[in-house]
């Protein structure tokens, strides 16, 4: 995990963006921030260094009451989303402070996201690891099985590791050295080239390089 501020974010979906030749480039649209700090983590007090940020406001009455007195103690809103950058160094960054595109990025630069991927539930070898099936003849009677999977009498078991059926995505997953397209801070949107993980309106972390 780097160690890096960065921004909390919501993928809205994909779509293209043009050159002035005419080229088409894949970008993801993020809604990104503002994004306020909750609490500031020390070394002395709690062990590491971390800023812990809130993003998308949330309904006072829908919070629980730590939860309310965790918000009222920082002096910021509810918010539906609490998450912590690790950093190196967190003296520079204070409770209440508003976390906005314009400080972290600009365009061009490289950022790594976060998020999780979607899941696909239990899935077979075919689908999960790629695998090619057997013959597709009607009599053949092994069209998407995984096959022969352990070993003879020696070691007669089954390796740890081997690639089988099983729970498919949802999984935490990084995206690193993405390009940013553009940042239109007015709006809180950043334009990120290509894809990244995760579905539509899933939470984002984009960290700084």
């Amino acid at each position: 995990m780097p160690k890096t501020m960065g921004i909390l974010g919501k993928k809205i979906g994909m779509t293209r963006v043009y050159s002035e030749m005419g080229n088409a480039t894949p970008v993801t649209v993020v809604e990104a921030g503002p994004c306020k700090i909750l609490q500031v983590k020390s070394p002395v007090k709690d062990g590491y260094s971390a800023v812990q940020v809130g993003f998308a406001e949330k309904k006072a009455s829908r919070v629980s009451k730590p939860l309310a007195g965790h918000f009222e103690k920082s002096g910021s809103e509810a918010y539906y989303f609490i998450k912590e950058f690790r950093v190196t160094d967190s003296s520079s960054y204070e409770a209440g402070q508003t976390i906005s595109l314009d400080e972290l990025f600009k365009v061009g630069d490289l950022v790594d996201v976060q998020g999780q991927s979607k899941g696909h539930g239990f899935q077979g070898v075919m689908k999960r690891h790629g695998f090619s099936g057997g013959c597709a003849g009607h009599g053949s009677h092994h069209h998407r099985a995984p096959g022969s999977i352990g070993c003879s009498a020696w070691p007669a078991r089954v390796v740890k590791g081997k690639k089988m059926p099983g729970r498919m995505g949802n999984d935490t997953v990084m995206t690193k050295n993405v390009i940013i397209i553009d940042v239109r801070s007015h709006e809180n949107i950043l334009l990120l080239k290509g894809p990244v993980p995760g579905a539509k309106q899933g939470l984002l972390k984009i960290f700084c390089k």
